[in-house]
């Protein structure tokens, strides 16, 4: 069996508007390897978000191929299941009710499916919210329920768009390690999209960095560091720290472009990430990162 689950070559995806053609992803080619936590990273607004649209199969690429074990994308599939950045919970079903969403609504909710959907419900915490209504849950438990409710799908591969992006610090953290422990466990295939630098490097196996857009992978670095990882940990592990430096560099350069020539602006933003790591000297402009 191919190592490779998902692929992409020379994808390209234009949008017609009332000015013209707008390009927002061209020629990108990406591999999404089985049992790998792949992670996209790249500025807001390069494109990452259509990029998952593409994959999921909710639209099509304007040129190019996209496959799914050696068979075409044509459109969505339970085999591609996307958690997005709000929650798509259903407000007037329970949780155990959301978790069993997708196989009630195939005419599949059997007593196998029901029994997994508890047991999923146990795994993820909720245990005892399985009769709550998504408005009685925190903004964390929200996420766990929605990764409950995908994982009964036995999906092939997860692909989650900012997940953690509106919750508060310490819940996010709490949710990122969380994640990165079920990932293990669950031994599953992820493309997670993210902006947030720290958490790219924590979660992933393969980084793959876009660029501006019309976005297309700019750079894949793969990030060996041994699971299971600890956030604490990471913080002063050299070859995070590493990984972190070459990535900051790349994403200088892609962030001079997205803010339209604004050397002050780009240059702000990479200081304020690079001084979290204590390593501003090296990433200022003129001074690249190795």
């Amino acid at each position: 069996m191919s190592q490779t689950l998902v692929e992409l070559r020379q994808v390209s995806k234009f949008y017609r508007d009332g000015i013209g053609i707008k390009q927002v992803v061209r020629d990108c080619t990406l591999d999404i390897e089985r049992g790998k936590l792949t992670v996209v990273i790249g500025p807001s607004g390069c494109g990452k978000s259509t990029l998952t649209r593409l994959i999921a199969g909710f639209e099509r690429p304007t040129s190019g191929t996209l496959m799914s074990e050696g068979r075409p994308i044509t459109g969505p599939h339970k085999d591609r299941l996307v958690l997005f950045q709000e929650s798509a919970l259903f407000p007037w079903m329970t949780t155990e009710q959301n978790v069993l969403y997708g196989p009630a609504a195939r005419g599949e909710a059997t007593p196998q499916a029901m029994q997994l959907a508890g047991s999923l419900i146990d795994r993820v915490g909720l245990t005892a919210f399985r009769r709550k209504y998504p408005t009685q849950l925190s903004g964390g438990m929200q996420r766990r329920a929605e990764l409950a409710r995908a994982l009964v799908n036995n999906p092939k591969l997860m692909i989650l768009d900012e997940p953690f992006r509106g919750l508060d610090a310490m819940t996010k953290s709490l949710m990122q390690e969380y994640f990165s422990g079920l990932f293990q466990e669950m031994q599953a295939t992820v493309l997670f999209v993210t902006t947030d630098i720290d958490e790219a490097i924590f979660l992933a196996d393969r980084l793959i960095i876009m660029t501006n857009a019309p976005t297309r992978v700019r750079k894949v670095i793969n990030v060996d560091i041994p699971h299971p990882r600890k956030l604490a940990d990471i913080v002063e592990n050299d070859s995070a720290n590493d990984v972190k430096i070459r990535a900051l560099s790349i994403l200088h350069e892609e962030a001079m472009r997205s803010f339209g020539g604004s050397a002050k602006a780009s240059a702000d933003f990479v200081q304020a990430y690079a001084a979290r790591i204590g390593r501003t000297d090296s990433m200022t402009p003129g001074n690249p990162a190795p």
